[in-house]
């Protein structure tokens, strides 16, 4: 029996995607000055124009620049990894950049014999 039109809609709640849910990655977002301006400087609306995104990211930048968990909220975007938004004053673009230099720098460490190791002549 179908549901009558007012029970069958169901209202989404949604957290604001700047404040973690996780209880590991602990207090620091309290202090995040971002809490206190609007989300949509952070996260990009749909279809925003490259020279619209790029000042809105400019100004999130400045944001987080003040902001005294600035580097907490880097390093929670970096381990997430959170796909969108300007976290710790680093755009999604530039958080995928980093997160390639540290996968190859960790490769590179792995590759390379340690102290005392003697390469095999031949």
């Amino acid at each position: 029996m179908p549901h009558p039109p007012h029970q069958s809609l169901k209202v989404a709640v949604v957290p604001n995607p700047r404040v973690p849910v996780r209880a590991e990655d602990g207090p620091w977002h309290a202090e995040a000055v971002c809490r206190r301006d609007e989300a949509g400087l952070f996260f990009a609306p749909s279809k925003e124009p490259t020279a619209a995104r790029l000042s809105r990211e400019e100004a999130a930048k400045r944001v987080c620049a003040r902001c005294p968990v600035m580097v907490a909220c880097r390093e929670h975007a970096l381990l997430q990894p959170e796909p969108y938004g300007v976290w710790g004053g680093l755009t999604a673009a530039e958080r995928r950049v980093v997160l390639a230099r540290m996968r190859r720098r960790s490769a590179e460490l792995r590759q390379t014999p340690g102290p005392g190791t003697i390469a095999a002549a031949g």
